[in-house]
């Protein structure tokens, strides 16, 4: 059922999602979201550096290209993350600050978001899925039945989704909150 394949992919967009939220500890993975404009086309960082973490609390931009170092400073500076690069002329450093108690909880209200994102996302999977199944009823290839029984397998289908989503709000909450 290709039904379920999309739901599989929301639910790992979604974990990729969370991925770019700050815990305390540092992780390339919160660089994700950065794009630099690279001679007029934007350019994800992953493809114009090398992003490292050599100890828990630092992450390293090593640039393949020592020109694009400027950019690449300006566009972390200018993103949502709150972060600080220090440029050494080969090498940017990002040293992530242990987290505030309010910053965690501010965290928590964007994985929440995050989350309700991901379930808007399952929620539309699911009535496309049952327009489908209604549409097939409609002209004559299920019965009624077979109608009520297909959409109430859409519907478990995304309940489990769902309390999949939740594990994994649940999970980075958990390690957000963690000090």
């Amino acid at each position: 059922m290709d039904l379920e394949a999309s739901m599989r992919k929301s639910l790992e967009s979604t974990q990729r999602t969370f991925n770019t939220i700050r815990t305390g500890r540092a992780n390339p993975s919160l660089l994700d979201k950065i794009t630099i404009e690279y001679y007029g086309a934007e350019s994800p960082l992953k493809s114009l550096a090398t992003v490292s973490t050599p100890d828990s609390q630092t992450i390293q931009i090593q640039p393949f290209d020592g020109s694009s170092m400027g950019l690449i400073e300006k566009a972390i500076a200018m993103s949502d993350l709150g972060l600080t690069p220090n440029n050494d002329g080969k090498v940017i450093r990002i040293n992530i600050p242990p987290l505030t108690e309010e910053r965690r909880k501010d965290f928590c209200k964007i994985a929440a978001k995050y989350a309700e994102e991901g379930k808007v996302a399952l929620r539309n999977v699911r009535r496309d899925g049952i327009d489908r199944i209604k549409k097939q009823e409609k002209e004559g290839e299920l019965s009624e039945d077979q109608s009520r029984d297909e959409q109430e397998k859409v519907q478990k289908l995304t309940d489990k989704f769902i309390v999949e989503l939740e594990k994994l709000l649940a999970a980075k909450e958990a390690d957000i909150l963690k000090v």
